[in-house]
Formats: C-alpha cells, structure tokens, sequence
C-alpha cells in the first residue's frame, strides 16, 4: 500500500512539474526534491525521466478508462451510452491535454511514443464499446452483424478524431446542438438507429 501511495506521489509530482516546466526542462532532480522523497526513492520505481513520462500518460489514461467504465454502467439507452462515451473520450482527452500545460506539446509530438502507453487502455475502451454494443443489439436498439468488429471500428474512428477535436479543428464553428446532430447522424446512421429512435 505505502508502495503505491509513494509511486502515485512521485507520478503527481511529475505530471505538475511538467505542466509547469515542460518535459524537457524537468529534470529527475527536481522531482526528487518537489516530491520530498529522494532521488535513491525516485529511481527506485523509475530508470528515466521518460520512464515517469510514461507513468503519467498511463494514469491520465487510468483517469479517463474509469470515466468510461462508469458511463457504460449506467442505467440509461445503450443509444445514450454510446454517444456519451463518445463524448466523455474525446472531451477527458481533450481536457487531460489541456490541464497538463506544456504537456500538450509532448502529446503531439511524441505520438507514437504516448501509442505504445495506450494498448491497454484500447484493449479496455474497445471491450467497453463491445458490451454496450452486445447490450444494444441484445434489447433490439442496435442491427449489427459483428459486434466485435463495430466496437473497434468505433474505438478507431473515435481515435482517429481525437488529435483534431483537441485542436479544435472539428465542430468549431458549430454549436453544440448542430454538432450533436452530425455525430447522431454517423453514430446511428452506422449502427442502423436514427435519432428518432434514441430514448
């Protein structure tokens, strides 16, 4: 317990360091002293600086796997679950980038290193989308063939929008009513569901 209480610590202080300096600039000496803990404490859960870089992506994304978990288990539409989980992604991401300061930067840039973090939380975002899936074609709402190749078409159409929607080149220009339409329109529009249809 104190083990991961003090890997957490060390995390946090991390994540506020390099929202406040940039990655670049924090070094692992400074996070031993911000943290109070010691540099022999600090490299005894982490080899590197990217090693804990790392460790802040995956919490970030821990934080955002948790919110989804609690949409998909509430008890509304599969219809609402999905388009609500839609949103949840691409607006904790898009908050998660933007709370982290300087880290937005490195998001961009290091894309395909953040990749290698995320595998587990694709595997459980897909599974989360395969249930709510599964739950709506079982109660009717949903006409799919194949509810594990839909939830990762899902899963990657949602990714494939994410860096745009951060950067607020989707929707921009729209209001929120107008912009709800258009994803209702190709969310159920796939998933043989109009927006008449959602309860």
């Amino acid at each position: 317990m104190a083990v991961s209480r003090t890997k957490a610590k060390l995390v946090d202080v991390a994540r506020q360091l390099f929202a406040k300096m940039g990655v670049e600039n924090t070094t692992m000496n400074d996070i031993a002293l911000a943290s109070k803990k010691g540099r022999r404490t600090l490299y005894t859960y982490f080899k590197s600086k990217e090693d804990i870089y790392m460790a802040v992506v995956e919490s970030e994304l821990d934080i955002l796997s948790d919110m989804m978990k609690r949409v998909a288990d509430k008890d509304v539409s599969p219809e609402r679950k999905i388009i609500e989980m839609i949103y949840t992604r691409l607006n904790a991401v898009k908050e998660a980038v933007y709370r982290n300061g300087t880290l937005r930067a490195n998001f961009f840039r290091d894309i395909w290193r953040v990749e290698k973090v995320r595998k587990r939380f694709d595997a459980k975002e897909i599974q989360l989308f395969r249930d709510v899936l599964r739950e709506g074609v079982e109660k009717g709402v949903f006409e799919i063939d194949d509810v594990d190749m839909t939830a990762a078409l899902v899963h990657y159409s949602v990714k494939g929008i994410e860096v745009p929607y951060i950067r607020g080149h989707i929707g921009a220009n729209l209001d929120d009513e107008t912009r709800n339409k258009y994803v209702i329109h190709i969310v159920f529009g796939a998933l043989h569901r109009t927006k008449k249809d959602i309860k």
